[in-house]
């Protein structure tokens, strides 16, 4: 070859070689998913930083704004190469520690209804943590996507300043500001009480959040707020409404686990913040406006509990929502995710929501959560606002193979309605047919005897059990079950329990949850109203409606549905001494369960 020539090759060859050397790094996308990029996958290579974030309150009383704590974790190539990517923003109360402490730390659910329940132990905690990382959680899932992953503590926690409210609009303003600054609109400082700024000039303004359990709360609380840049959130088993995790329908309830727990004993758990100003934070929040907030004697709806609710805030909100929660969750319970999503729903907002039949927690399939970041942050057209808007796993599918619905309840499920005939003492009927004149029937409470122990006994005093006949098909109940029941107390206050069950009670064989198809609580004395109670007459008969936790759930042939009513739940509610005696109306109860296919499905069901 001429020389000339090889030259020119090699001048080329070498001009490629320094083209690809040069070649920045920037995210790829395949089939509308952000995929994992080597150049980002370089952990060791990370940029890990921290900072405060200043807010516009100051609810520690020390006459400065309060400002938050946060940490960035993002590739290098942000510094090296001017990249700029968008942030996926976990904040959390849970980052530096929770209190310690026995039972003593809750109430004594152990007292007559109404009455003045008794102190308890405020445990104080010890802070674990850290600069400059707060968290290591979700870097290594997002940041080899072509994402930065931003870390807050929440007021009162951690190194944040401020104080916890539970549910307060601090709560909502933090991760707001923490947003706002990542869009350059509010100041941050490298140290607490510093003056020198931090900027976030890696960001392109587009942020999502995501979290479990309270860290899944703080994203539906920033949302609310209508934050410019907050564009896709994905709450996970979110407390949405601090009386619907703490009440029901008037009735003092635990949430399932932590017998006993209030919004002051969680203050307590998650006060991590300046140990300097934990003695007011105390006298402002929790001994002033919880004290006088969460009345735990009569379980009233009030003004406290309204501005804890967020479905009461959200019509600022404009951040896509992707929804997920358990059905078989009785700690955060599976109506708080649902009351959101449908009012996300009628606002017009893009929406999804993932259900599984597991417990607390358990996030969407990654491939999920990266097409609803990809699309709402990265702006890549992938159609997810076209998928199918439900995603239910199914009985024994695994959490990552979901079946898609058009919708959450199933569009073509229908209210059936289901009478009650007598007998329940044993098992009574519960059927399409209304018998009429089947009479009245009593039951005694009695909270030593918890409700799987009730639902599997032949006979019991203490509950009342109405039964299907044997399916003979499987049946696909989808939606939220709403029980109408007349009863008479035999005191001025009652608790009343009803669970929906599948028999025989197969323990051992499955998992026991499925056994539970839905449970709801409520109190009597709020037949009228949510926010105001009055004491019964006893022997008086009152008529009563409210909702059952929303389920989907097949219920197999050969299995029966139940419905049990009893007063005192032994793992939710408060514990009276046993002996009030309720009398239910069977005439004037029934149940109205939504089921695919509607009646025509369940009298099918019930043929040979």
């Amino acid at each position: 070859m001429h020389k000339k020539y090889s030259l020119v090759i090699i001048y080329l060859f070498a001009f490629v070689i320094s083209s690809l050397a040069q070649e920045k790094a920037k995210p790829i996308f395949k089939n509308g998913e952000a995929q994992i990029v080597e150049a980002f996958n370089t952990p060791n290579k990370w940029i890990r930083h921290d900072l405060w974030v200043e807010t516009t309150f100051d609810t520690d009383g020390d006459g400065k704004l309060d400002r938050m704590h946060t940490s960035v974790t993002r590739p290098y190539q942000t510094d090296t190469e001017g990249l700029k990517l968008p942030v996926i923003y976990v904040s959390s109360p849970y980052f530096a520690g929770v209190a310690q402490g026995g039972s003593e730390i809750f109430w004594d659910v152990k007292h007559e209804l109404g009455d003045t329940p008794k102190p308890h132990i405020h445990p104080e905690v010890t802070r674990i943590g850290k600069r400059p990382i707060i968290s290591n959680s979700h870097i290594k899932k997002w940041v080899p996507r072509g994402y930065i992953v931003v870390h807050s503590s929440s007021p009162g926690t951690g190194l944040s300043q401020g104080a916890p409210t539970i549910g307060g609009n601090n709560e909502s303003l933090a991760p707001k500001a923490v947003i706002d600054w990542l869009n350059g609109r509010v100041k941050a400082y490298t140290e607490a009480y510093g003056n020198t700024e931090v900027k976030a000039f890696w960001c392109t303004g587009k942020v999502g959040m995501t979290g479990t359990s309270y860290n899944g709360t703080i994203p539906l609380a920033a949302a609310t707020t209508g934050v410019e840049g907050l564009e896709a959130i994905i709450p996970i088993a979110p407390n949405t409404s601090y009386y619907h995790y703490y009440r029901s329908n008037g009735l003092v309830r635990s949430p399932g686990g932590y017998l006993g727990e209030d919004v002051d004993v969680l203050y307590d758990f998650i006060h991590s913040g300046d140990e300097s100003k934990r003695t007011y934070n105390n006298a402002k929040v929790r001994d002033t406006e919880i004290k006088n907030g969460i009345d735990r004697i009569t379980g009233d709806y009030n003004d406290f509990w309204a501005e804890r609710d967020y479905l009461n805030e959200m019509k600022p909100m404009k951040a896509a929502l992707l929804m997920s929660h358990g059905f078989n969750d009785w700690n955060v319970m599976p109506e708080h995710s649902y009351r959101i999503y449908k009012k996300a729903k009628d606002m017009g907002l893009p929406t999804q929501i993932y259900y599984h039949q597991n417990g607390h927690g358990g996030p969407p399939p990654i491939t999920m959560m990266n097409r609803w970041f990809t699309r709402y942050l990265h702006g890549i057209k992938n159609n997810v606002e076209n998928d199918a808007k439900a995603w239910i796993v199914r009985e024994n599918d695994k959490a990552s193979e979901p079946t898609p619905y058009k919708d959450y309840p199933n569009p073509d499920a229908s209210p059936i309605t289901l009478y009650l005939s007598s007998g329940g003492a044993q098992k009574g009927g519960l059927t399409t047919r209304n018998l009429h004149n089947q009479g009245k029937e009593m039951l005694v409470d009695n909270y030593n005897f918890d409700g799987a122990t009730l639902a599997k006994s032949k006979s019991s005093k203490h509950r009342l059990l109405y039964t299907t006949p044997i399916l003979k098909e499987d049946i696909h109940i989808s939606g939220t079950a709403r029980i109408s029941i007349k009863l008479a107390s035999s005191k001025p206050a009652a608790n009343l329990s009803v669970w929906l069950v599948s028999l025989p009670w197969n323990e051992g064989k499955i998992k026991i949850t499925d056994n539970i198809i839905t449970r709801g609580w409520a109190d009597p004395q709020n037949h009228k109203s949510l926010r105001k109670s009055k004491p019964l007459k006893p022997g008086k008969f009152y008529e009563l409606a409210f909702d059952l936790m929303p389920d989907d759930q097949i219920i197999k042939a050969g299995q029966q549905i139940g419905l049990m009513i009893f007063s005192s739940d032994k793992e939710f509610t408060l514990h009276p001494k046993p002996g009030t005696e309720l009398t239910i109306d069977l005439d004037g109860t029934r149940l109205e369960l939504p089921m695919v296919g509607g009646v025509d499905a369940f009298n099918k069901s019930m043929k040979e």
